[in-house]
């Protein structure tokens, strides 16, 4: 008879607050085999506070594909394995995703188990437009990458939400203002904790406020997004800085071919295609 493979559970656990765990989330914790964990220390206190004696091991962004690996293969064993983060969902920013994509690749059945999560838990609290969000957890720390990430926020209209860390917290508003200007925002920090606040403030007074208070724990920050109407007043500006040739090559550097970037062109700039088209001509036989 052939073995049944054993199931990856991904189990919320607190961001700040002990008591906010479900029971079903103790009871896999109490009931699984294994259970991976991004710091056996820091999930040491959670797992003593419920008297949960399950096996532990680490699993953290610097070992994540070849303990994925192991962990995959202890699962097509039979064994059930929970994955818990430092705070929060697993799989949401942290090095969970890696584990849930190799074990799906191998047939293991994943569960997800809810609960807290520091985006929902912020957003919430924040009294700006819940319906449309973009997460973008941490900025990437590479310069080339961050730059790009912060110029693709630049005309965002949906609500934007970010993590940061006490540290970086004042560089990243001076980034943030640099491409976004004076744009409001909320600073959400020690979610669920003893000194939890909510900070309502524009980019330039949460740069004052930390000149004059030292940032301390773990941030959410979420920033309202553009209006529609003046993101289109910026992208209408944008083209008419541009010739046509060059409208339609920007175009066409994203992946689409001459013919969609022509039709896109002429989209943004009010015109039809065939007027796109005679312009180029015109560019191509001057050339």
């Amino acid at each position: 008879m052939e073995k049944k493979t054993g199931t990856l559970y991904l189990v919320a656990t607190p961001i700040g607050n002990l008591e906010d765990i479900t029971f079903r989330a103790v009871q896999c914790l109490k009931d699984v085999d294994l259970i991976a964990c991004e710091d056996t220390r820091h999930s040491k206190i959670l797992l003593d506070h419920y008297e949960i004696r399950t096996r532990t091991t680490s699993y953290h962004e610097h070992n994540k594909y070849e303990k994925a690996a192991e962990l995959v293969l202890q699962m097509q064993q039979g064994l059930n394995v929970a994955v818990i983060t430092d705070a929060g969902t697993p799989g949401i920013s942290d090095p969970g995703e890696e584990l849930v994509k190799q074990a799906l690749q191998a047939g293991i059945e994943v569960t997800s188990l809810p609960g807290p999560s520091a985006v929902v838990t912020a957003l919430s609290m924040s009294g700006l437009s819940s319906r449309r969000f973009v997460f973008e957890g941490f900025l990437p720390m590479d310069k080339k990458e961050r730059k790009a990430a912060l110029g693709r926020l630049e005309q965002e209209t949906r609500t934007i939400v970010l993590y940061e860390a006490p540290h970086r917290i004042k560089k990243t508003l001076e980034e943030l203002q640099a491409v976004l200007g004076d744009r409001e925002l909320r600073i959400c920090r020690e979610l669920t904790k003893k000194y939890e606040e909510v900070l309502p403030f524009t980019i330039p007074e949460a740069l004052a406020y930390f000149e004059q208070n030292p940032p301390k724990g773990e941030m959410v920050v979420i920033l309202k997004g553009l209006e529609p109407e003046e993101a289109q007043a910026r992208e209408t500006a944008r083209w008419q800085d541009m010739s046509i040739r060059e409208h339609v090559d920007l175009y066409m550097r994203q992946g689409m071919d001459e013919k969609e970037a022509m039709k896109a062109a002429a989209g943004d700039r009010g015109v039809s295609k065939r007027d796109i088209y005679r312009e180029l001509k015109v560019d191509k036989a001057e050339d």
